[in-house]
């Protein structure tokens, strides 16, 4: 079974305006994430998602440059963007990410991947994202993506398609669901945030990548949390900050 990963970026933001090609040690935030990626022994392919606004023809030119498959869709539709890229590229299993958690562990996504695998004729969907037990940052969402295209006829409301998988999660009673927690030792951090939605969280994860990856690129989600521990400065800077995304936890 192929395995794709998308990443669904753009650079419209309403709290830090292209962060996602904002330079960190003079390459753009997306390449840390994708190069994270590729770190995986699973995934054969990633694709950037992203929309036809003219603002995003730079991650057009970014993912050409790398040698990034790319898709153009929908900027506020982006359930239809994420369908229409799963369509197009003809992909089996999916690997959801987004492209503002720029530091993804490859051996956490393999894992997650793995216990899909071999869980597949028992679940839809499996993720760690459900409730909060893993710092922010580290989300992956496993699903097949005839799951993503089933899910469509269940939305009622126009709205809400500026979400994605979270049309397949909150309907259980069509959707085989299974949230993987983070061991105990994991969730005492899980109130740390690894994602990028504020120039005090970019400031974060500039100091992380400033840390890691001249000597190692590879680093683990645990080596991240330590080197965190280690600065309760950086710990305070993006601590308060509202996140949207609780408001879908089961928290």
């Amino acid at each position: 079974m192929k395995i794709t990963a998308t990443l669904r970026a753009r650079m419209g933001s309403s709290r830090l305006p292209e962060k996602t090609l904002k330079p960190i040690m003079g390459k753009p935030m997306l390449w840390y994430q994708i190069e994270r990626i590729k770190q995986s022994r699973l995934i054969d392919e990633i694709i950037i998602a992203t929309s036809t606004a003219p603002a995003d023809d730079a991650i057009e030119k970014f993912a050409k440059e790398y040698g990034v498959k790319v898709f153009r869709g929908s900027e506020d539709d982006v359930f239809g963007r994420v369908v229409e890229c799963l369509k197009e590229y003809q992909v089996e299993l999916h690997a959801e990410f987004m492209g503002d958690n720029p530091i993804p562990d490859a051996i956490l996504i393999d894992s997650i991947l793995g216990f899909y695998l071999k869980n597949k004729d028992k679940y839809d969907y499996v993720s760690n994202a459900l409730s909060t037990t893993y710092p922010a940052g580290f989300e992956v969402y496993v699903y097949p993506a005839n799951v993503l295209i089933e899910a469509e006829k269940y939305i009622t409301e126009p709205k809400l398609r500026e979400h994605v998988n979270l049309h397949i999660y909150q309907k259980t009673e069509h959707f085989r669901i299974c949230n993987l927690e983070a061991p105990e030792i994991i969730q005492k951090y899980k109130d740390y945030h690894f994602e990028v939605d504020t120039a005090e969280d970019f400031e974060v994860i500039s100091a992380v990548i400033d840390y890691f990856f001249p000597k190692n690129p590879h680093f683990s989600m645990v080596e991240a949390i330590q080197f965190l521990e280690s600065r309760p400065d950086l710990i305070a800077k993006n601590s308060e900050i509202h996140r949207r995304w609780q408001v879908f936890r089961k928290d």
